[in-house]
């Protein structure tokens, strides 16, 4: 079955989640198995988390499906996205905020900042910087962002991810040691910030100077 054949099945199944349609237009296209390792290909459109190497993952495409709807990303929008991995979830929020927007992504392991920015130059991404360093202070060069996506659980919400939150912004983050919630956090027009548990989730630790 071709790769095309196999998105396909995959995103109609993801429609059972109540994901809405543009999040699912996105995803469809983009080629995930450029995402994946050469030992993984032939699981690259099944509805799981793949091992990346150095201990980290590509996360499962419902969990992506999930947090980009939750994100209610438009196009034009500027983003932060904390744990590139190998750079699938920001070529799908690429694909939601166009041409006019961008996507910065900050990964801490330079071999996976290297492959995630190999993976989106060979998909034609061009909307999407990947920085290597300690995501979980942000990144302040280009704050405020509209929303802010984090792919690795933090033991709380890292203060400098909500102040370069900007207002009206949305976060989606998981948060918690051992049962993790994943939390989406808002911020008003006067500045003012909520937090809603959405569920449990499963990911792998924050490591840096606000993570673990």
């Amino acid at each position: 079955m071709e790769c095309e054949e196999k998105r396909k099945i995959l995103i109609n199944s993801l429609k059972y989640n109540g994901i809405c349609d543009k999040v699912l237009d996105a995803m469809m296209r983009v080629p995930r198995h450029i995402f994946v390792p050469d030992d993984y290909q032939e699981t690259a459109y099944m509805d799981m988390p793949l091992p990346i190497g150095h201990n980290q993952t590509i996360s499962a495409p419902h969990m992506v499906a999930i947090m980009c709807d939750l994100l209610d990303i438009s196009d034009g929008m500027k983003i932060l996205e904390v744990g590139s991995g190998s750079g699938y979830n920001a070529a799908v929020m690429a694909e939601l905020v166009g041409e006019k927007g961008h996507i910065y992504t900050v990964e801490r392991i330079p071999e996976l900042a290297h492959f995630a920015e190999e993976n989106l130059k060979k998909a034609g991404y061009k909307n999407v910087t990947v920085i290597q360093d300690d995501g979980s202070c942000g990144l302040e060069e280009h704050e405020p962002y509209e929303r802010i996506s984090v792919t690795s659980a933090a033991p709380e919400v890292p203060r400098p991810l909500i102040d370069q939150l900007a207002t009206e912004g949305i976060m989606v983050i998981p948060v918690g040691n051992g049962e993790q919630q994943l939390v989406v956090v808002r911020k008003d027009s006067k500045g003012n910030v909520s937090y809603e548990a959405w569920g449990g989730v499963i990911f792998v630790p924050l490591i840096g100077k606000y993570g673990y």
